[in-house]
């Protein structure tokens, strides 16, 4: 019997010809599209990880400057200084000259406000994104020639060339602060102390309540105690 459509015997034809069952047999190719699915979801096997890593990579390198210094024995955290504080901080400065320091410069709020005092100010801070926020601050206040901050661990740091140091400290480092300032300062040099007094210093002025209370310390008041005593 010959196949009317090949002009091969029948049972010949049945042999060349697919069966739908022959498609899946082991040893075919697999069609184009099932290999391109494939290779997109390997490509986004490895892109998903990757975009995983940088973003934990970015929140540490952000997160950092924040946490350190929370693991120093003696730390000093970053809490801004509300306006009622620097008020009070600047009414301790009306008179004085010279130049000024803020040991712990978080953003920059009482640098920057010395300076519009006309205070050649500094400020000192370890973390490096808030030093670079308060430079940012000076310039936008239009205080930038006059107020200025450098990265810096403040016991690494020799306060005796400023006239006025500001210090928003925690009760853990004041007794070691005291004992630091009293070895750099000069005698015409005034401490102010926000939040939390020095231990035993005996303030020659203060200024505010609760929270926002100031206290002023004359170096020469100080030295002049230790002498009569």
């Amino acid at each position: 019997m010959v196949d009317s459509t090949s002009g091969l015997p029948g049972s010949f034809a049945m042999e060349r010809g697919e069966t739908p069952e022959e498609e899946g047999q082991p040893g075919r190719v697999l069609p184009t599209s099932l290999d391109s699915n494939s290779l997109k979801k390997s490509n986004w096997g490895f892109l998903f990880p990757g975009l995983v890593g940088g973003a934990l990579v970015t929140v540490y390198a952000v997160a950092t400057p924040f946490v350190t210094p929370a693991l120093r024995k003696v730390c000093l955290p970053f809490v801004p200084a509300t306006s009622k504080q620097i008020e009070n901080v600047v009414k301790m400065l009306q008179h004085r000259g010279g130049s000024l320091v803020d040991i712990g410069s978080g953003d920059g709020r009482i640098v920057i406000a010395a300076a519009k005092e006309g205070f050649p100010a500094v400020g000192y801070e370890l973390n490096p994104w808030l030093v670079w926020y308060s430079r940012y601050r000076a310039w936008r206040e239009g205080v930038h020639g006059s107020a200025r901050f450098y990265i810096s661990d403040l016991w690494k740091v020799t306060f005796a060339q400023y006239s006025n140091v500001v210090i928003f400290g925690v009760p853990q480092m004041m007794p070691q602060l005291e004992k630091k300032l009293e070895l750099e300062l000069g005698d015409d040099a005034r401490v102010i102390a926000c939040r939390f007094p020095f231990p035993h210093w005996t303030p020659d002025h203060t200024t505010g309540e609760g929270i926002d209370t100031v206290w002023a310390y004359d170096m020469s008041t100080f030295r002049g105690r230790e002498k009569r005593s």
